[in-house]
């Protein structure tokens, strides 16, 4: 999976849906659910969004461990999605805490 291609192509929902699953990480699936059922979304638009949320506002440590994440791996599209999506549910569960 090229990552140009996932991230131009996640605004898809069946294609985004399709990348979840082919993860194959499945607790990573579970909580990427859980997170869209709490914000209204499906997980393929919780995901699309989550990448959205990491372009926008990720610190530079955040993308030092993307770019880590990059270097150690053959499958870009994949490690870049699943580090964002790590990224968004850790970012998002601690501003439910705050509220």
């Amino acid at each position: 999976m090229l990552l140009g291609d996932v991230l131009s192509r996640l605004s898809d929902e069946t294609f985004a849906a399709e990348t979840l699953l082919g993860l194959g990480d499945l607790p990573l699936i579970v909580d990427v659910e859980a997170a869209g059922l709490e914000f209204g979304e499906s997980a393929p638009l919780y995901a699309a969004n989550a990448v959205r949320r990491f372009s926008a506002f990720a610190d530079d440590e955040a993308w030092m461990g993307l770019m880590t994440a990059l270097e150690r791996t053959d499958d870009a599209g994949a490690a870049c999605l699943r580090h964002m999506l790590l990224w968004s549910l850790r970012h998002d569960n601690h501003c439910q805490h705050r509220s």
